[in-house]
């Protein structure tokens, strides 16, 4: 047991912290709601509205459209202003738009155009708030804990994309899939972001690990193009996750129109799909924070596997073998993002981690109005099982390449080694002779306590 326990303690490190308790219990309700939003968002476009599978890849877009063309923006002013106070006014702003998309709902009188342009708002709130979250996980635990924080929030992003959806189809169930079952979900969703509110107001500010903010000066943007570009162990990982955001994550359209077109069900099983991939997630989140190593050559691993999967899934003959297959795909999908996103924040500069968490936000986010539009098109025309092809051989191509590229290297490149020193972000200066040094995000060095 004792070992057991030790275990639990690995994993679970950066609860220790109370700031990070209190973000991750307010954004275990928050995030639940978003994604219960999500599942609505889409099963009303696909069944009160009668929506195509491009009209639904068309509002999926939307929302991620401003993120495409200003999330650089957005990434800047994370690193200008208040982390904490930023989060207060987007997630305030959140809330107020649920309401209006729920009140529009319940009236039965929304139609799709109205729908575009509620997407196009959401997009501008994600913009900005995106970056500031990701960026405020390091204030809130610091640098050590750093992988083990991100990964845990993996774990709660995806607990919560069991729970929201979850609830989404327990109510599609019991009330159908009308307008008010659908208001219903965006009007809880918009009471969940209270407890983000609530978390935000009782952390101890003192206890932060404020990352200095950046004076206001001409040419910031291009600096972060500069030093990403110059930086191949942020530059490589962020490609790969721009062709993979752009072919693969789009399954909130795959996912409805799989259930829809190729076995012809209800909302309830895309919200069992959802419900599997979830927690498959969480497993897969658990695994990595309690073994953390996040590098390029780690996350190209779990993107082959993660392609893989997409292909198993694609093939799945009946729909029982396919919420059977989503599990594990989950895993692999939430490894590569929790294995990505603290590669690039690990190797960062802080003064720039707002610019290439928003370049992130961008490759990963950003990506959807180009790929949704697109993935919705195949699944239409071609069918879901081959939109689903589509992106398990883009993911599985893209992280070969990356593979390959790493795949002598358990340690930082000359070229990526000098890119990140000049940054104070990685490469540690103070080794003494013959101590084994391992990175950030790999275990800490000989003799002092594991963290990876």
């Amino acid at each position: 047991m004792s070992a057991v326990r030790a275990a639990a303690r690995q994993t679970f490190l950066a609860l220790r912290v109370r700031n990070y308790r209190l973000y991750f219990t307010g954004q275990v309700i928050s995030v639940s709601g978003t994604w219960m939003q999500t599942t609505a968002l889409a099963v009303l476009v696909v069944y009160p509205l009668h929506g195509s599978g491009v009209d639904l890849g068309l509002v999926t877009a939307l929302q991620f459209l401003p993120m495409l063309l200003f999330g650089t923006w957005g990434g800047l002013i994370a690193d200008r202003v208040n982390k904490r106070t930023m989060l207060f006014v987007t997630q305030s702003t959140a809330m107020v738009l649920a309401v209006v998309l729920a009140s529009l709902t319940l009236s039965g009188k929304i139609e799709l155009s109205q729908v575009y342009v509620l997407a196009v708002l959401l997009g501008f709130f994600n913009m900005f708030d995106n970056p500031a979250r990701q960026t405020f996980i390091s204030e809130l635990v610091g640098r050590d804990l750093l992988p083990n924080a991100i990964s845990l929030n993996s774990v709660l992003m995806n607990g919560s994309r069991v729970i929201g959806p979850a609830i989404g189809g327990a109510i599609f169930i019991l009330l159908g899939d009308g307008f008010r079952s659908v208001a219903i979900c965006f009007f809880i969703n918009a009471a969940t972001f209270a407890a983000v509110i609530i978390a935000l107001s009782l952390m101890r500010t003192s206890e932060l690990h404020r990352t200095p903010a950046v004076v206001r000066a001409k040419g910031q943007l291009r600096e972060g193009f500069r030093y990403v570009w110059s930086t191949p162990s942020i530059r490589d990982p962020l490609f790969v996750m721009a062709i993979v955001g752009i072919f693969a994550f789009n399954f909130t359209v795959t996912l409805p129109l799989f259930a829809k077109l190729t076995f012809h069900a209800s909302a309830g099983l895309f919200g069992a799909f959802t419900a599997a991939m979830g927690a498959g997630a969480v497993i897969g989140g658990l695994i990595v924070a309690h073994r953390s190593r996040p590098s390029p050559r780690m996350m190209a691993f779990i993107g082959v596997a993660f392609g893989a999967m997409i292909l198993a899934v694609s093939a799945a003959p009946n729909k029982v073998l396919a919420i059977v297959l989503l599990v594990p795909m989950g895993a692999c999908s939430i490894s590569f993002i929790a294995t990505g996103n603290a590669t690039l924040q690990l190797r960062a500069d802080p003064s720039k981690r707002g610019r290439v968490m928003a370049l992130y936000a961008i490759a990963f986010l950003g990506s959807t109005p180009i790929g949704a539009p697109l993935v919705g098109y195949i699944s239409t025309t071609a069918g879901p099982r081959i939109a689903l092809v589509v992106g398990g051989v883009a993911t599985l191509g893209a992280s070969t390449l990356l593979a390959l590229r790493y795949r002598h290297r358990a340690v930082p490149s000359a070229d990526d080694a000098a890119g990140e020193n000049a940054a104070g972000a990685v490469v540690p200066t103070d080794a003494e002779p013959g101590e084994v040094v391992d990175f950030p995000g790999r275990g800490l060095r000989q003799g002092g306590a594991a963290l990876g």
